[in-house]
């Protein structure tokens, strides 16, 4: 499913006239083969390893880009960090207060639920949403369990 996520990912860049460099392709792929939210620093650690060309600049340009294209969605962490996801696939987040961990949360009634909410928001606004991002907080079964909640 990865492969062709990725491949969707690269059409959907090229009908947007988006030059298709070494190291955007392999940002690209990394955010959606990696489902753990990462930051910049986190995704720089892991590629500098694969490709000696590839700098925090460029990373930061790419996630720009593909936050711009609506390709990957930038999350703001309790810490006042950034972290981002691929949102090939259209989801929520649940993030825990306690440890920072924000999660993927799919569902089927997803896009009924945003659909309602940008309804809503344009009836008691007049806005036309033109992205919606949706967390849930709470506090995650491992520190539930650490905190004696469970």
């Amino acid at each position: 499913m990865a492969n062709s996520e990725y491949e969707h990912a690269l059409q959907h860049l090229r009908e947007k006239h988006v030059r298709l460099t070494p190291q955007r392709k392999l940002i690209l792929h990394y955010l959606i083969n990696h489902h753990t939210h990462p930051s910049v620093e986190m995704i720089y650690a892991d590629l500098k390893q694969e490709a000696d060309n590839i700098s925090m600049a460029t990373i930061y340009n790419t996630i720009n880009l593909l936050v711009e294209d609506q390709l990957v969605i930038e999350l703001k962490n309790g810490d006042g960090s950034s972290h981002y996801d691929y949102f090939g696939h259209p989801h929520y987040h649940v993030v825990c207060d306690n440890c920072g961990l924000i999660q993927d949360v799919f569902d089927d009634h997803f896009a009924a639920l945003t659909k309602d909410l940008q309804q809503i928001t344009r009836e008691k606004t007049n806005f036309m949403v033109t992205q919606s991002d949706i967390e849930v907080h709470g506090i995650c079964p491992n520190c539930q369990k650490k905190l004696g909640l469970a």
